[in-house]
């Protein structure tokens, strides 16, 4: 069952949530909408399930146009972020609420019931209420009350978004190889971009009530279309540069040059440039020339990598440089040292240029 949202607009009063917007989600895909808070995904989302109805635009599943359907009649599951099972219903009825609510017979009931508690691994919970469990544990059984009676589209909102680091992780493998055997076509809303890329197949970004980009994790991440794009995505370093003819350069005398890439037609004037902590090398002299001079402020090892903080004090920038823990013990780098940053690659977008 494909998902196709064409040309949605929704406002709340003078607010805007969506404008405009078109998303086509194919049969059997996992897909992300990943933005910050307020960027319409949630709106977009219940859109789609039918808790919520468009101002314009039309939802289809496959060909039928479902645009003014109740949500009962759109065969969908829906997790919210904080589980919302029936507190004073074991686990047992919680799952097999929505089948009893279809009035299914009672031995389907049961089998289904017990086939889904097994496949999460929490059969022997099912007498049990809600608050004996732990917040993975009922995020589970809301994914699979959820998955009971059926439904053609699965559509997920925050869903692990009240669960601690470690939880999150785990639910996040888990979610993604549940649905590699299930493939059920679903949708699943997030603002972290970890969860988007570890989890999906596809990733729409949003902001401000219309799509940015659209494409598979390793697309968006390593070509973003928009300047919005690139700082979205996590731990940028925004450099102010000037262009001229076709150069990025950094400081009012251009003491160093970005090898950056310009996306869009700007030839000269002053704008951002976007460079990665790992497209930046730190070393111990000035062999290149084309390097800034910078200080040692903080160093943080995180895990695969050692995130280091650094003051570019000619142009009054704090900057961040991932380096390998090999590289960070051939470095031997100590807080207050002096060292040098070359840029090995960047991008820079015109505000209003889109790919």
């Amino acid at each position: 069952m494909s998902i196709t949202a064409q040309n949605i607009s929704k406002r709340f009063g003078d607010f805007v949530a969506l404008d405009n917007v078109s998303v086509e989600c194919p049969a059997g895909q996992l897909v992300a909408l990943l933005g910050p808070s307020g960027s319409g995904k949630t709106t977009l989302l219940r859109i789609i399930a039918g808790l919520e109805f468009a101002d314009a635009g039309t939802v289809l599943f496959k060909e039928d146009d479902i645009t003014r359907h109740s949500a009962k009649d759109r065969k969908v599951g829906f997790v919210f972020q904080h589980y919302a099972l029936f507190r004073h219903m074991t686990v047992y009825e919680n799952v097999a609420f929505g089948l009893r609510v279809r009035k299914a017979p009672e031995d389907k009931v049961q089998h289904r019931v017990m086939e889904l508690l097994k496949l999460v691994r929490l059969e022997e919970k099912a007498r049990h209420y809600p608050s004996e469990l732990s917040g993975g544990q009922r995020q589970r059984i809301a994914l699979v009350r959820a998955l009971a009676p059926d439904p053609e589209v699965l559509l997920l909102d925050e869903p692990f978004g009240a669960l601690d680091a470690k939880v999150r992780s785990e639910l996040r493998s888990w979610l993604r190889r549940f649905h590699d055997e299930f493939h059920v076509t679903s949708i699943f809303v997030t603002h972290d971009q970890e969860e988007a890329f570890e989890v999906a197949d596809s990733v729409v970004v949003m902001n401000k009530g219309k799509i940015e980009q659209f494409g598979t994790p390793i697309e968006v991440f390593e070509h973003p279309a928009t300047a919005f794009v690139m700082d979205f995505l996590g731990n940028v370093n925004k450099l102010p540069v000037r262009v001229e003819g076709g150069k990025a350069l950094l400081g009012e005398t251009g003491m160093v040059e970005l090898p950056a890439k310009l996306f869009g037609t700007k030839e000269n004037g002053k704008i951002d440039a976007y460079i990665r902590p790992h497209e930046l090398d730190i070393s111990r002299t000035a062999e290149g020339g084309n390097c800034m001079t910078a200080k040692v402020l903080h160093i943080n090892p995180a895990g695969s990598v050692v995130k280091v903080r650094l003051m570019a004090e000619d142009f009054g920038l704090v900057i961040t440089v991932d380096v390998s823990p090999e590289r960070f013990r051939d470095l031997a780098l100590k807080t207050a040292e002096v060292v040098y940053v070359t840029p090995k690659s960047g991008k820079i977008f015109d505000t209003d240029y889109t790919i």
